[in-house]
Formats: C-alpha cells, sequence, structure tokens
C-alpha cells in the first residue's frame, strides 16, 4: 500500500480501531502457554482481543499462521496483528549472549549472526524483534550487562549498527528479515547502584556522550522501532519523557519510526509518583509520543475517552496510528500477512551446516583468554579431565534465549571434547565435581534448595577428585547460573558461587596443570581463580555451538582472539567500572602508595583486567607509534601507525585498538576513548603495519557550551593491545 491508501484506511477506522493499533497485548491473550509477566489474560475485555494491534511472546509458524488468519477474519478492516518476539541473541539456533559478542569486536561476523536469528525467528512467524540492546553498560551488578555489547561508545555503536543491519537486511520485507526494536530509550544501563527498574542519575552532557551514541547509530543504520526505558531521567519517567522522546529522539536523531513502551511501563508511571491515574499515564505518554502501550491498560483503557474529551489531540492519535499502519505495511503485511511463514523452512535453516558453522565461529571469537601461564593452552597431556557443573551442562544460554524450547541441540563441553579427541590417543574423563549452585542461591525469581546438597557435594567432589588424580590436565568448567544473569538479576557479590571456589582450592591442591573456564554473563571476581589456575578463559553464556568453539580453541584449532568488552573489576566495590573515567586532581602514582590521593585503602583502583584486553597464543609486540605529522587541520588526516608483531605456534586474530585522549578541553575530557579498532589475521613471526586515520570528527565532544564541536589543542594517542597498555605519542589540532 501507498501513503495515500493507508491515510483512506486511517480515516475509515473507527476511533476504537485507531485506539487499539496502539495496544499490545501479552501472548497469554491468544496462547494459554504464552510466556507473559503483565495484565492476566482475564482481565483483557474480548473486545480489546479482537481489535489489539500486537502481542508478543509467541512463536510458532502453524500457531501464527491460524491466530493470524483468525485473527484478520474477526477485524473489521481486516488489518493484519504483529507479532513480537525477544529474539536476543538466537531464536532456535542461539548465539552467544551479546555481551560475548561485544567481545568479538568483529560487527561484520556480528551482523551475519543477526541475519541468521532474523531468518530464523521470519520462518516461525516473528514480525519484529526486540534487540539490540543499545545501554551503555559500565555497572556489573546490573544484571542485563549481559544484553549489552560492553561499557563502551564506539564498539556499542558499532555493533548496535551491525546487529539492526543483519536483522532487517536490504529488504525488510522479504520473508528473511524481521524489523528491529531497539532499547532500552534512554540509558537504561547508568541505573543506580546498578539494580534494575532504578533511576538513572545523569548529567545532560554524560548522557549525549556517553549514553545516546549507540542508540543514534542503531537509528541511522534504520531501525524501525524504539522501545522506552523503565528508569526515570531528570525526574521524569522515560516513557513520557519530552525532552528525550520528542526533542532528541524524533526532532534531533529524526526518528520517525514506532515508540512502543517496554512491559507495562505506562502504567509504572503511577508508582513512579509521576501519573494520578491509568488516564494520566496514558495522556502524559501519548504527549511524549508513544506509539504503543506494551502490556498494560493505560491505552485500551483510557485513550478513547481522552480523545473524545480533547485532553488527547485526536491528531497526536492518528500520527500515532500511522506509525503503527507503515510499520506494518513496511514489513509488507497487508500484501501477506504470513511473510512465507513455515515450519519447514524453519527446520531447514536449524539444520544448516552454514547456520551451525556461523554460531561456532562467533563462539571460538568470543572466548577471551586472561591468563595462559607456561603455555598451558592449547591443551597438551594424555590424560584430560573436564571437571565442573559447566563440563556437560547443556543449558549454556542465557535467560534470554525464551523462544529454543529444548536443548537437545546445544553442543555440550563434554560432546565436542570427545569429538575432539576421538582417535587421538589423548583420554578424557568428566566429573560435575560440585552444585552449580550454592544452597539458598535466589536465581530470578526462585529460590535454590536441595535437602541433599551437602551430601551431593561431598560425593561429586570425591568423584572430582579421583578424576583429576588420573588426569595430568584439569579443565574446570565454572560460572554462573543463566537465571543469575539478565533481567531483574542485579547482585552485590561477583564471585563464583562458594561450591565452586571450593571445587578450585581442592583441585589446585593436586599440583596438576588446571584450565578453568568461566561461563558468564557479566564481569566477575576472578583474582583468586586467576591465582590458582594455569590458564584462565572466559566463555560468555555461548549458546548452541558452544562446546564445539570452547574446544576449537582449547585445542588450538583456532587461536583465541576476544578482548574484553566490559572490564572486570578487582572487587565489586569498584563498580560502577570502566577504563574511560575522568582524571582527578589528585590522581594516585603509578609507582607507589601516596596518601590523600584518590584511592582505595584496600584495592587498587585498576581492573583486574581492563577494557580490550585478551591474550592469544604467543606473544603480540606492538613497535613504536609514528604520526605522518605533528599537527591536523580541522579538514586534514593525520595517519597514526605502529608494527604488530606475533611470536607464537599458528596464526592468529589481533584487535588492534587506537586510543585518544583530549589533554585539555572545555570540559574534563576522559584520560583515554576508543576511536577505532581493526582485526588483523597474523602468522607467526609475521610483521604487520597497522595504520589508522584520525580526522576533526573523531575529536569532537559535547562542549561547555552545550553543542558537538572539536577544541585546538594538544591531543595524546595510543596504539595497542587494551585499554591500559600501549604505545604514545602525540599531535595538535589546530584551529
Amino acid at each position: 500500500m501507498n501513503d495515500q491508501q493507508l491515510f483512506s484506511l486511517l480515516s475509515d477506522m473507527s476511533l476504537e480501531e485507531k485506539v487499539m493499533q496502539l495496544v499490545q497485548l501479552p501472548g497469554g491473550a491468544y496462547d494459554p502457554t504464552a510466556f507473559q509477566t503483565g495484565i492476566s489474560e482475564e482481565t483483557i475485555p474480548q473486545r480489546v482481543r479482537q481489535l489489539a494491534g500486537s502481542t508478543l511472546s509467541i512463536d510458532g509458524a502453524d500457531k501464527l499462521r491460524d491466530l493470524q488468519t483468525r485473527y484478520m477474519a474477526a477485524h473489521p478492516h481486516h488489518i493484519p496483528l504483529l507479532f513480537m518476539l525477544d529474539v536476543v541473541h538466537g531464536h532456535k539456533t542461539v548465539f552467544p549472549c551479546p555481551l560475548g559478542q561485544g567481545a568479538t569486536f568483529d560487527p561484520a561476523l556480528v551482523e551475519e549472526g543477526a541475519s541468521v536469528q532474523a531468518a530464523e525467528a521470519a520462518a516461525d512467524g516473528i514480525h519484529v524483534t526486540f534487540s539490540p540492546m543499545c545501554d551503555l553498560s559500565r555497572d556489573a551488578r546490573w544484571g542485563r550487562v549481559m544484553e549489552s555489547t560492553g561499557e563502551d561508545v564506539l564498539l556499542n555503536s558499532r555493533m548496535a549498527a551491525a546487529m539492526v543491519k543483519g536483522y532487517q537486511g536490504e529488504r525488510v520485507d522479504d520473508g528473511r528479515h524481521v524489523a528491529s526494536c531497539i532499547k532500552h530509550f534512554a540509558a537504561y544501563g547508568g541505573a543506580e547502584a546498578g539494580r534494575d527498574y532504578q533511576n538513572v542519575e545523569l548529567s545532560e552532557h554524560t548522557l549525549r556522550e556517553k549514553y545516546l551514541p549507540a542508540y543514534r547509530a542503531a537509528i541511522d543504520a534504520g531501525a524501525m522501532l524504539v522501545m522506552s526505558s523503565f528508569n526515570t531521567w531528570n525526574g521524569i519517567p522515560a516513557s513520557a519523557h519530552p525532552q528525550l522522546m520528542k526533542e532528541i529522539l524524533r526532532a534531533e536523531f529524526g526518528f520517525d519510526g514506532v515508540l512502543i513502551s517496554d512491559y507495562g511501563a505506562v502504567r509504572e508511571m503511577v508508582p513512579h509518583s509521576y501519573a494520578e491515574d491509568d488516564a494520566d499515564a496514558a495522556r502524559k505518554s501519548m504527549a511524549a509520543t508513544l506509539d504503543i502501550d506494551m502490556c498494560g491498560a493505560c491505552y485500551s483503557g483510557h485513550l478513547e475517552e481522552l480523545v473524545r474529551s480533547g485532553k488527547v489531540p485526536e491528531q497526536a492519535l492518528d500520527e500515532a496510528v500511522m506509525r503503527v499502519l507503515r510499520l506494518k505495511n513496511d514489513l509488507g503485511l497487508f500484501e501477506d500477512p504470513f511473510r512465507g511463514v513455515s515450519a519447514e523452512r524453519l527446520e531447514a535453516l536449524r539444520s544448516d551446516p552454514a547456520v551451525r558453522a556461523s554460531a561456532r565461529k562467533t563462539v571460538a571469537e568470543s572466548l577471551v583468554l586472561l591468563e595462559n601461564k607456561n603455555e598451558a593452552l592449547p591443551l597438551r597431556g594424555r590424560r584430560i579431565a573436564f571437571i565442573g557443573p559447566y563440563a556437560e551442562n547443556a543449558d549454556i544460554h542465557s535467560s534470554w534465549a525464551i523462544s529454543l524450547g529444548d536443548t537437545s541441540g546445544t553442543v555440550t563441553v563434554r560432546k565436542a571434547a570427545e569429538e575432539a579427541f576421538a582417535g587421538t590417543g589423548t583420554e578424557v574423563r568428566f566429573a560435575a565435581g560440585c552444585t552449580l549452585l550454592d544452597q539458598g542461591t535466589h536465581v530470578n525469581v526462585s529460590i535454590y534448595s536441595d535437602p541433599d546438597w551437602e551430601e551431593k557435594n561431598r560425593r561429586l567432589a570425591d568423584e572430582a577428585a579421583e578424576a583429576a588424580e588420573w588426569a595430568d590436565t584439569v579443565v574446570l568448567c565454572l560460572g554462573e547460573h543463566r537465571g543469575q544473569t539478565g533481567e531483574s538479576t542485579s547482585r552485590v557479590s561477583l564471585t563464583l558461587p562458594e561450591v565452586q571456589t571450593d571445587l578450585l582450592r581442592r583441585l589446585a591442591g593436586t599440583k596438576k596443570r588446571i584450565v578453568t573456564l568461566v561461563f558468564c554473563g557479566r564481569p566477575l571476581e576472578l583474582k583468586e581463580a586467576a591465582a590458582l589456575s594455569d590458564a584462565l578463559m572466559v566463555c560468555w553464556l555461548p549458546g548452541s555451538e558452544g562446546g564445539h568453539g570452547i574446544l576449537d580453541v582449547l585445542t588450538g584449532r583456532t587461536a583465541p582472539s576476544g578482548k574484553l568488552p566490559m572490564s572486570f573489576p578487582r572487587a565489586v566495590g569498584q563498580e560502577p567500572l570502566h577504563y574511560d573515567q575522568y582524571p582527578t586532581g589528585r590522581p594516585r602514582p603509578d609507582d607507589r602508595y601516596d596518601a590523600f590521593t584518590s584511592r582505595y585503602l584496600d584495592c587498587e583502583n585498576s581492573a583486574l583486567y581492563p577494557f580490550g584486553y585478551g591474550l592469544t597464543y604467543g606473544e603480540v609486540r606492538f613497535s613504536p607509534v609514528t604520526l605522518s605529522g605533528g599537527t591536523l587541520a580541522p579538514d586534514g588526516v593525520l595517519t597514526a601507525s605502529a608494527d604488530v608483531t606475533l611470536t607464537g605456534p599458528m596464526p592468529a586474530e589481533q584487535t588492534v585498538q587506537l586510543y585518544l585522549r583530549d589533554v585539555t578541553g572545555s570540559r574534563v575530557r576522559p584520560v583515554r576513548e576508543l576511536k577505532d579498532f581493526r582485526r588483523i589475521l597474523l602468522k607467526p613471526g609475521e610483521t604487520r603495519t597497522v595504520s589508522f586515520e584520525i580526522t576533526e570528527p573523531m575529536l569532537r565532544f559535547w562542549t561547555a557550551e552545550n553543542r558537538w564541536a572539536s577544541e585546538p589543542g594538544r591531543f595524546r594517542l595510543w596504539i595497542g593491545p587494551d585499554s591500559a597498555s600501549g604505545s604514545e605519542a602525540g599531535f595538535t589540532l589546530i584551529g
């Protein structure tokens, strides 16, 4: 349909029909098996079910085809229903959690993965995915860091744009792609104390410099929807924030797509003490151009009367409805409300070797090697014991792999190890060693309890000790439960479960070679694990091909290349922790303890493992930086170069990182900021020159005059392997 036809449809719709296009019902309104946490099925009037414009959290090709057929037959204008779902890092084939994908520093690979996920979701009847999450994440206590790609502005921006492009493709109406809904606008990652649904207290310049760029990058990449966030900013809930939504998102960013609330967020403005009641919440959200009320009854229960009374202009309603109709039209739903939905096509994708290969490659690139003492990796030895609660565990997806179903297709560490060592002469054994959780641990909405916990762990520990005694190398598979990371999983402790740490201590006492793998969705405190292990590697929550990707790296089939997308703390008390902090007037000297400086009494200031850190097999050396000149004109280009050399036994990819610092500005500038990065493949003994072009736009920031601009003066730069090292040079930006 063209715009004229859409306007004709709009003009023929009743006021009730218009309002209901802005209502999203939980999946339970149509399918009692669907996941829901919002308004209950029993409270939804039949008329609302008949006319609501969208629903979420239902998947299944045959199920959605049948539902669409029945819905359109009953709708007065036969307008299709929109199906939305959280395809966060996979539908039926699950890729590493987004934080793990951030560790790849490989936007092209991430785009490829998003395309795979979109194809599966589209075949299963889904039209919109609530992804990517563009929230800058700097506090590991916040469980939703696993949905982000980390703490850095540039990395987040590139990854967000890549995901949008992958989900939507060249043509979103081709039946193989889905519309991307970016979330959560805005600054949800800055929740105070890392507590979900909490207030965000940020200055506007920090909001603009650090938190907004990734959303902007995703919108510039063509994202068709934006989701508002649960939090307040500057004292106003985001879902009704006129500055965020009307001034920044709509006017400045030029976003003219659909703006949808998060789950029940419109109604939550009442307990926020910002809206008097549901009707007031609906009025304020409409005034902020919020188009769809997700899983609340504010629009369905009150918007029609608000329009009739003049409290909400009908023009505002019509504009919102047109945005929803255009979305449906852009998806091709008016021409084909089923968009080629096919259970057979989904099954073909799930069994496609190329799909599994893409997931496997992403896992291998996401793994971050933190320690490798005495070249403990790649694995060597004739007898290897894989011990720990993740040695045979197929539940290596995040809590956001909600449409996966069963884990029968997941490759465990055990399965991959048995494949990798079959016929090689190397023997392998497996033992759980301990339970995954401590007794009484909170896991999202439940508490883990086992009456036989103590006896079970004594037995498992003895089995582990026997396996370790037999082996010459122990691969210890530890980590968080997937229910300990994700939405509503904020934590004040970032340690491994005590029962797992006890296992590590006991096995370290055997003096066998210990390789520790950590499965997690957030940075953890790993100081003791690092001290007790010969090698330490972060595996994140790796998904369907987790075992294969991990064994590819452990055996040396692929060299590790992942880099940390978030800093790992020495202690939780350092959180929020990020590398691009502002300098202080009393910096602590690097070489000594000094009172009356910015420091902790009981901990170093620095991260245990900083942003961008990650080892490979062999040593990577960087030469001093060379510059093509000492000054940069506003319309000029300066080239910074460094030679990168690999000394090691096998080819390895390395992410070369460029950091800059504005020495003096009208606002205090960060000690370092990532400005570019590049993955290169190095052969053993090879040296490659890596060059970066520096231009004036890279030097802009939100100045004291509240505008984006650069300021003449001195700059420092580093080219290196992470945010805490690299060789340094300097130049001057001239006016």
